[in-house]
């Protein structure tokens, strides 16, 4: 799967409202996607854009719980990710709670190997199409992080188990394999 750029100059549109610029995306993606997709192969408070009717008011609403390391793992979620924004585009708020050995995914210096890839995809996804991606502040403790530690588009919460069931409460469906 190929990176998304998610800087300004790298898009076509940069006056385009998210809702647009979301689709504009979406076709894009679903187009570097096919081949992966067909063939199995591997996949190369937030900053991200708001949705277009706010998280909590979109159609669809899914969490998916990230806790383990493994880039097979996260190249799963990030595969199923990129399915429901080919298939519901504007119509999908999707939010990524890491926690356990899943946090160093948002780690600046993931104290576990992260392969870049995976951090860029995370990246793309939060600022083109407004996934969240929640790391567990319990988790940060743990290893001794701060805010500061994490990188710009990773939220905070202080109990990631916590935020599952809130995001549940709100109608999220829950996700985790």
């Amino acid at each position: 799967m190929k990176v998304l750029p998610t800087t300004p100059a790298a898009t076509s549109d940069t006056t385009a409202t998210p809702p647009e610029r979301r689709r504009w995306l979406g076709r894009l993606l679903a187009l570097s996607t096919l081949p992966a997709l067909g063939s199995g192969a591997s996949a190369a408070s937030s900053s991200a854009l708001p949705l277009r009717l706010g998280a909590d008011e979109a159609p669809h609403k899914i969490v998916y719980q990230l806790n383990r390391a493994e880039p097979e793992y996260q190249e799963a979620i990030f595969n199923s990710i990129s399915a429901m924004l080919k298939k519901y585009v504007d119509d999908v708020a999707i939010a990524v709670v890491a926690w356990g050995p899943g946090i160093h995914l948002l780690a600046k210096t993931p104290q576990r190997p992260v392969p870049e890839l995976m951090q860029q995809r995370a990246r793309s996804m939060a600022q083109a199409y407004g996934v969240r991606f929640i790391a567990c502040g319990n988790t940060m403790q743990s290893l001794g992080w701060t805010a500061a530690d994490m990188l710009d588009f990773a939220q905070i919460e202080d109990v990631g188990a916590a935020a599952v069931m809130e995001l549940q409460e709100k109608g999220y469906a829950y996700l985790a394999w």
